[in-house]
């Protein structure tokens, strides 16, 4: 319990923390993914906006959080800490959309794009000169799962005849099933799955449209094509601490081993690698190439295509995959009948390893 109620904490304080910081990474001309002109950048409304939505989000993570621990103190269940970070994901994104409606509204009523030449730019190389693939990031996962395979294989005939397929908050099995291929490699599946899926995923940022800036096309393309393949490395790297996670996980279910511990075997490389990840996209996603030239232009605004400054529907664009507007890395164009087959793919595979773990 001790060991569940520590990681609840820690996901909250990581939440919070991410919450608080992404204000200051994402692009200056998209507050709170707002489109504004390069000079509205820093108007009193966005400052004033910026405080107030870390005030709000400062003051739901400590009621969120004594909520959190009044609960667990009353009801002794640590799994509803869990569910107090789902619940401060919901109150951040009110606070996002409280600042998100403001400034928009003072952008409309105050004529920020009135006069001004709006434009966009394009990479027209991106097509037959794109970043290259890192293919040597896949190599960790790859490696990982092949390994996990192995060592499955060759543990099979000595496991017990009943797994645990599944750990309580205490660190202890409160689901076995009869050994089977199903159960004993469900997570080796997953493994697959997952791996494949980020790396498509992968190769789609390396070729995906990224939103260059027409004042400063040169510097922004370039900054564009570093950033596309830093997102597939962060993407990949990512990938791979899962993969370990899901490894040490099999050993533990393969062996028979019964600890408290055992949420950290898969919880300690992800939360390390998502915080990696994280951290160095972060360092990268405010400066988007500025060097000093100037064409006049500004970005049109193109609000309307983003529902509540997240979520991009646009079925014209040909691009699945689009830079976000609030924070770092990318999402789906909603709009493209490609995204439902993705979420779809995701779904299946989370059902098929269900099936297989649970059903053997």
């Amino acid at each position: 319990m001790i060991v569940s109620v520590i990681l609840g904490f820690v996901l909250l304080g990581l939440v919070l923390l991410l919450a608080l910081v992404l204000p200051s990474v994402t692009s200056d001309t998209i507050p709170f993914g707002v489109r504004v002109p390069a000079q509205y950048a820093a108007d009193q409304v966005v400052t004033k906006q910026t405080r107030i939505y870390r005030r709000r989000v400062l003051l739901c993570g400590g009621v969120i959080a004594a909520a959190g621990v009044g609960s667990v103190a009353v009801t002794a269940q640590p799994l509803l800490l869990p569910l107090s970070v789902l619940v401060l994901v919901g109150t951040w994104y009110g606070c996002f959309f409280l600042a998100h409606q403001a400034i928009r509204a003072a952008k409309l009523a105050g004529g920020w794009f009135e006069g001004l030449h709006q434009g966009i730019a394009v990479d027209t190389e991106l097509r037959t000169s794109p970043p290259r693939f890192p293919w040597r990031w896949v190599a960790p996962a790859v490696i990982i799962t092949a390994a996990t395979a192995v060592i499955g294989v060759v543990m099979y005939p000595s496991m017990p005849q009943t797994l645990a397929v599944h750990y309580g908050a205490n660190g202890l099995p409160n689901r076995l099933e009869v050994k089977s291929v199903g159960s004993a490699f469900s997570l080796v599946f997953l493994q697959l799955g997952l791996t494949a899926l980020m790396a498509g995923i992968a190769a789609a940022i390396v070729r995906s449209r990224p939103d260059l800036d027409p004042a400063r096309p040169v510097g922004s393309s370039r900054w564009a094509r570093h950033y596309m393949t830093l997102s597939a490395k962060a993407l990949l790297g990512l990938v791979a601490m899962i993969d370990l996670g899901l490894m040490g996980s099999s050993l533990l279910m393969w062996t028979g081993t019964v600890t408290r511990w055992a949420p950290l075997v898969v919880v300690v490389p992800v939360l390390a690698s998502v915080a990696a990840a994280v951290a160095m996209l972060a360092r990268n996603n405010r400066d988007r190439g500025g060097n000093g030239e100037d064409t006049g232009l500004t970005h049109r605004d193109d609000d309307r295509y983003w529902r509540g400054g997240v979520i991009y529907i646009n079925r014209e664009d040909p691009a699945l995959l689009v830079p976000r507007r609030f924070g770092i890395g990318w999402t789906l164009n909603f709009g493209d009948p490609r995204a439902a087959m993705l979420l779809s793919g995701i779904v299946a595979l989370i059902g098929l390893v269900i099936t297989l773990r649970f059903e053997g």
